[in-house]
């Protein structure tokens, strides 16, 4: 880490365009690793056979529309997998982002229920848009389950990248103050 460290200070020392663009390296390196977390725990999952069980079963709540389509695993099974699968990305996302992108000293306390918050808006509107890219998949192109499940959850993926760099930058860019000794 001691590499990552002297990085970190020659990109400081270069002015904060040059920091920025260093962290976003960083983070791209960070979401790619969350995205690969997001595809594993979802293959897994969706494949457990309690879960899988639940493909024949929709699934219409409030925003929600997860359909059975005949002869695709979908439905209940593809909400609870992809959601869980989600959920997991952020908790690696956040720590790994907080303490190696931005070197945030931020309190966790605080910063934590905003992020939160955030993420619980992200993954309800990834949570309507994945099995809408996952339907025109399967009835439009006439993929397979699997492979529509990869590029709705890539393109779901893709978005949250998007909107998360500028927010955790804003963020997680507050530091706490060094503080100072009594004399």
């Amino acid at each position: 880490m001691a590499i990552l460290e002297k990085l970190d200070k020659s990109a400081e020392a270069k002015g904060e365009k040059v920091k920025t663009l260093w962290q976003f390296v960083k983070f791209i390196v960070v979401s790619l690793g969350a995205c690969i977390v997001q595809v594993v725990s979802l293959a897994i999952l969706y494949n457990i056979p309690a879960i899988k069980a639940l493909s024949d079963t929709a699934f219409h709540w409030f925003v929600f529309d997860y359909p059975v389509i005949e002869g695709e695993r979908c439905g209940l099974a593809l909400f609870i997998s992809a959601n869980v699968a989600n959920i997991l990305a952020q908790i690696v996302s956040f720590f790994i982002n907080k303490n190696k992108t931005f070197n945030s000293d931020a309190n966790t306390a605080v910063i934590l229920p905003i992020y939160i918050a955030f993420t619980v808006g992200l993954i309800v509107f990834s949570a309507w848009l994945n099995p809408v890219i996952f339907q025109l998949c399967v009835e439009k192109f006439a993929l397979t389950s699997g492979l529509s499940l990869t590029i709705a959850t890539a393109v779901c993926s893709t978005l949250q990248f998007i909107l998360y760099f500028p927010f955790d930058k804003i963020l997680m860019h507050q530091k706490k103050k060094p503080v100072e000794e009594n004399k």
